[in-house]
């Protein structure tokens, strides 16, 4: 009669617990799927896409697509582009709907449009150690650092970079 193997069943569901957790504290600590909730990030992000977001070791850089929590103005989480990180000086002109930081015109090819003068008075302001200055892709139907009630955001207040788009399936890729 052959013996029921007791310690093999168990060292086997002891690896896949272990590997659950494991998986788990990755997903939870690492990775977070969440949804775009508006156009303020057209031609980029679509209302209803979902995105990974990543804050493994992040720290926010120029350019990067970033989700904040929903700590803000709104009530609820936003996704927008850092423009300025801490220590920079931004400017934007009215009249032009031109961005400069540092006193350098952003090449911004993945904007919807520039900013209509209607929609903004000239800004210029150095950006808060441990903060970041932070715009909608469409700049003319977006809640974002130009707006009093938001401002400069505390990088605390990142949940994360977007890095990944998910869904619709069809349009599955790296974000950039």
């Amino acid at each position: 009669m052959k013996k029921f193997p007791i310690k093999e069943i168990y060292e086997a569901c002891e690896s896949i617990i272990v590997s659950l957790i494991i998986i788990t504290l990755v997903i939870v600590f690492a990775f977070r799927a969440v949804s775009v909730d508006g156009d303020s990030m057209l031609p980029n992000l679509h209302d209803t896409e979902r995105l990974i977001t990543t804050n493994l070791f992040y720290t926010p850089q120029k350019g990067d697509i970033v989700v904040l929590d929903k700590n803000n103005a709104l009530g609820k989480p936003l996704i927008k582009r850092v423009i300025a990180t801490e220590g920079d000086t931004i400017r934007i002109e009215s009249k032009t709907g031109n961005v400069y930081v540092n006193n350098e015109l952003l090449i911004e090819d993945y904007i919807y449009e520039k900013i209509e003068p209607a929609n903004i008075n000239d800004l210029e302001m150095t950006i808060n150690d441990g903060y970041v200055f932070v715009m909608g892709d469409n700049r003319n139907n977006s809640q974002d650092s130009r707006v009093e009630s938001i401002g400069q955001v505390n990088t605390k207040s990142i949940l994360g970079q977007a890095v990944l788009r998910i869904y619709p399936f069809s349009e599955i890729g790296v974000l950039k």
